[in-house]
């Protein structure tokens, strides 16, 4: 599923393609995605000029005459800018059609991906409105994240995974930051002290930061905006080792089940 660092990398490599065209017109395939498709997308996207292409959490937030086209990767899906019209394939489901003849193609297997219409500011609809802050700013920061985890029982992975508390840290890299930070998966949040959670956010933010620069990371589904696979799968340390050796101290990685999710820890290197 992508991730954080996935929509970033599609943001940044769709953005200077889109940003200041006019939309001539949507191509609708398939309007049963995750949520339906709004019938009168088009009506509102036509003849209207993209401002500005943001990211919240891992939505997409295309800023397009007065309103804002939320859109959601879902499990698999993925952007892509065509410069000439190309036959959709059976999973490409919707084209955005621009003013330079090139158009944005949203391809999505499983179909649990979303595009929808905002009349204002994006973060004002109510799949926003509650998200956590991002994790590369400011306001994530260990004073934060260590008190609203006091007196929480729940999994350190399970807390940090949570949108409410901060947005975009999924499976992956909550994975690779606890490895790195020397915290076990399911330590309870609460019961973590405020030095070692500092070193947490450092990782996060260290681990984000690296996927990012490389496209993210490429398991199954992903391409980037130009259909090219994210690399950071090449760093990983413990996302999908079970059974194999710690790079650190040669222990064996192991996984558990914590929140209805694989958890790769060493027993090793984390406490």
């Amino acid at each position: 599923m992508p991730e954080l660092p996935e929509v970033e990398t599609t943001r940044r490599g769709i953005e200077p393609h889109v940003c200041g065209q006019r939309v001539s017109g949507l191509i609708v395939r398939q309007r049963r995605l995750r949520w339906p498709i709004p019938a009168r997308l088009g009506r509102h996207l036509q003849g209207h000029r993209v401002r500005a292409v943001r990211r919240r959490g891992k939505y997409l937030l295309l800023s397009i005459g007065q309103g804002t086209l939320i859109i959601h990767l879902g499990m698999s899906g993925s952007l892509r800018i065509l410069r000439h019209d190309q036959p959709p394939g059976p999973h490409d489901h919707v084209d955005l059609l621009l003013n330079d003849s090139s158009r944005l193609r949203f391809t999505d297997p499983r179909r649990f991906g979303a595009w929808l219409w905002s009349a204002g500011p994006g973060e004002q609809h109510p799949l926003l409105a509650t998200l956590g802050p991002e994790p590369l700013e400011a306001e994530f920061n260990a004073a934060y994240l260590h008190a609203l985890s006091r007196g929480r029982r729940l999994a350190i992975k399970s807390f940090i995974m949570s949108s409410q508390v901060v947005v975009g840290v999924g499976n992956i890299y909550a994975s690779e930051a606890l490895f790195r930070a020397g915290i076990h998966p399911a330590r309870a949040a609460g019961r973590i002290s405020a030095p070692r959670y500092r070193r947490l956010v450092a990782t996060i933010k260290e681990v984000l930061t690296e996927a990012i620069s490389q496209g993210g990371t490429t398991l199954r589904d992903f391409v980037d905006g130009e259909g090219k696979p994210g690399y950071f799968r090449h760093e990983l340390r413990v996302y999908k080792r079970s059974g194999m050796a710690c790079q650190q101290c040669a222990r064996t990685i192991r996984d558990v089940r914590i929140g209805q999710r694989s958890s790769y820890y060493c027993p090793g290197c984390q406490r």
